[in-house]
């Protein structure tokens, strides 16, 4: 049994060479489950994931590096206990790194888990995974690797780009939540075209749109992003997606929370940041725990559930 402290102790001492051989395996891993179709009991269509309905499940926001709100989050809901003994999953939704000084070492923890866990460690896509021409600016995780394993972390870095491309951007919990990192895809048709977002870009907006955008409350219709990629979106598209998939809400990261998350699109949104201090200045860092047996509940009903540290 691997337990968390053996993790907090290993991300101190790690070597680059350790790292470049975990993002490999964890590469490896994430191809073969696409290739397979599954994962354990998960299904694998591309880049869509569904989880059946059981268990308990721990669901993460952005970290951007901040290693302390990691290791106080797993912590706290005993996750990797309960991943070790198959009681239930963990779901990150993106952006471990940049911006954060620990960047390397959150990768190294969150890679660590998907690696020892892979069955019950669900990993996303975020805009600061994204693609070459999505790329967020400024982006800092090269110089942050080259920092931390000097030589080495060029190497690591590029690696690391390469795993991104075999990371998930999408989750279904069938019939009642739907999870991703930004925004709903405004255009797509189907639940195909979410799956395959990944392979219709850039010649579709969806993934786009799956990593960069925001809601807006109080409007209707897209409008373009102050962030330079992705979409504004209101409550029509929400809704529409929502009924595209077949769900009730919509779990997603992305937007920094000052009280680490918030309710939007009259409950149909939730959305969860998980890392606290300077840049985002976020007063806490949040995670959510959902019974995935259990009926869909709205965005408000859900953050009853929401932890803080």
């Amino acid at each position: 049994m691997t337990s968390l402290d053996d993790l907090a102790q290993k991300v101190n001492s790690m070597t680059g060479e350790e790292m470049f051989t975990l993002v490999r395996k964890v590469e490896s891993i994430l191809r073969n489950e696409r290739c397979l179709g599954k994962q354990g009991d998960l299904e694998i269509a591309q880049g869509l994931v569904r989880i059946p309905s059981s268990g308990d499940l721990i669901v993460v926001g952005d970290l951007h590096g901040d290693l302390d709100s990691l290791i106080g989050i797993l912590s706290n809901s005993h996750a990797v206990e309960m991943a070790d003994e198959g009681r239930g999953r963990i779901l990150f939704l993106g952006d471990y790194g940049d911006r954060g000084e620990k960047s390397p070492e959150a990768y190294f923890v969150v890679l660590s888990l998907k690696s020892l866990f892979p069955a019950s460690v669900i990993l996303l896509r975020g805009n600061h995974e994204g693609p070459r021409d999505l790329q967020a600016s400024p982006y800092d995780l090269p110089y942050q690797f080259r920092g931390r394993f000097h030589d080495l972390g060029r190497q690591i870095s590029s690696e690391i780009e390469g795993l991104f491309e075999t990371l998930h951007h999408a989750v279904i919990l069938d019939e009642k939540y739907l999870f991703l990192h930004g925004g709903v895809p405004s255009l797509a048709q189907s639940l195909d075209e979410i799956a395959q977002a990944n392979l219709t870009h850039p010649g579709t907006t969806h993934l786009e749109e799956i990593l960069w955008s925001d809601p807006v409350d109080g409007m209707e219709g897209t409008a373009p992003s102050p962030r330079g990629a992705g979409r504004l979106f209101g409550e029509d598209v929400t809704g529409r997606v929502l009924n595209l998939t077949n769900v009730k809400t919509l779990i997603r990261g992305h937007e920094p929370c000052h009280d680490g998350f918030f309710v939007s699109h009259r409950g149909m949104i939730l959305t969860i940041f998980s890392r606290k201090g300077p840049p985002y200045n976020n007063r806490h860092a949040a995670y959510l725990r959902i019974d995935a047996s259990h009926p869909p509940v709205s965005a408000d009903k859900l953050s009853r559930f929401m932890s803080l540290l």
